[in-house]
């Protein structure tokens, strides 16, 4: 994406108020708002409409939920970059959002500052949690620590085939699954930056993943990396 378009977001929430706080501060710093939807049904036919690069999706909405909308939006537009909106901190939906594609998470009392760091940045490719913060959330979610109360998390389909992995780029994504960052896997594996992109690169491709977020997802769904591997 060139610096010289601006960013098109969607901002989906049935509440009004929500949508035109984040409408205001949003284009108040030069991203452009493409529209607006109070739910899930209408966010589908908003994004087939406008296409664009971010959406921001409340969870919790009538008709149709802030998961369900998510897991169609990626399928029709892998392109789109979706951004959950959830009121509590650590949300019982957080691993299922997860694995249904969304780039990450924003409480709705976020910062205006915060706000357009996170829609630019996932617009990037990148995803807002860091490694170890998703580490822990899956770590959490995928072995069916949730609540009594709490819905029980969506896993992807088991369709990712390591085998198409080198020793090495297997090696890559079981210490992304741990949680390393860029850095910390040159100093571990003792590459440089470079060659640690170019191999993070290739897992992408071959696995078909979006990002760090579904690379971690894919670490513990193929048993790379176990609950507790480098806990912090």
């Amino acid at each position: 994406m060139t610096e010289q378009r601006r960013l098109r977001v969607l901002i989906v929430d049935d509440q009004t108020l929500i949508r035109t706080g984040f409408r205001l501060i949003l284009t108040a710093r030069g991203l452009t708002v493409v529209g607006e939807a109070a739910d899930g049904v209408e966010a589908l036919a908003a994004v087939r409409e406008h296409r664009p690069d971010v959406v921001l999706l409340d969870i919790r909405m009538p008709n149709m939920d802030g998961l369900e909308a998510a897991k169609r939006i990626l399928a029709a537009h892998p392109q789109c970059r979706v951004l959950m909106l959830t009121t509590f901190d650590l949300d019982q939906y957080v691993y299922a959002a997860l694995a249904a594609g969304a780039s990450g998470f924003l409480l709705k009392d976020v910062t205006p500052e915060h706000l357009v760091a996170a829609v630019r940045l996932v617009s990037t490719g990148d995803a807002l949690l860091a490694p170890s913060i998703t580490r822990r959330l899956v770590a959490r979610y995928a072995t069916g620590q949730h609540t009594p109360h709490s819905t029980p998390p969506v896993r992807p389909a088991p369709h990712r085939d390591l085998a198409a992995l080198t020793p090495r780029e297997v090696e890559v994504l079981t210490l992304i699954g741990r949680g390393l960052s860029n850095a910390e896997l040159a100093d571990t594996l003792h590459l440089s930056e470079a060659t640690v992109k170019t191999h993070v690169a290739r897992i992408f491709s071959k696995l078909a993943l979006r990002d760090r977020v579904q690379a971690v997802i894919v670490a513990y769904e193929t048993g790379l990396v176990a609950p507790g591997d480098n806990d912090a």
